[in-house]
């Protein structure tokens, strides 16, 4: 498989649900235009995990753990954190797209205690 061989990029029904919440405040709090381009940018940083998933840097609260197995994605001030899947075919998994802002640490290991189940695929 060469370097820029593509993978499917799936989204956890916890990532799904933090977009949900997210693109929901900024259309309630801000205008329902920003909100849908919002939503384009974080799927449009999702879907470029598709070509370079390992690009991503470690989430520092998880590296301070010794664990190396998610990474992560940014745009200020959203982060997505995912892992890659090697077999059977490669894939990448996001589960949890937040603010950065947000306690990471606890928010980390809350939701990572669970496997991930892709509820959509780009």
């Amino acid at each position: 498989m060469s370097a820029f061989a593509s993978c499917t990029v799936s989204l956890t029904a916890g990532a799904e649900a933090d977009l949900d919440e997210i693109v929901q405040y900024v259309a309630e709090h801000d205008s329902p235009g920003k909100a849908a381009a919002l939503l384009d940018r974080i799927l449009a940083a999702a879907e470029g995990l598709a070509t370079a998933p390992q690009r991503g840097t470690w989430p520092r609260e998880l590296l301070d753990l010794g664990i190396r197995d998610f990474r992560q994605t940014a745009f200020k001030p959203y982060r997505l954190i995912y892992t890659v899947a090697e077999a059977p075919k490669r894939q990448v998994f996001i589960v949890i797209i937040a603010d950065g802002s947000r306690d990471m640490r606890t928010l980390l290991e809350r939701r990572l205690l669970q496997p991930p189940t892709p509820t959509s695929t780009s």
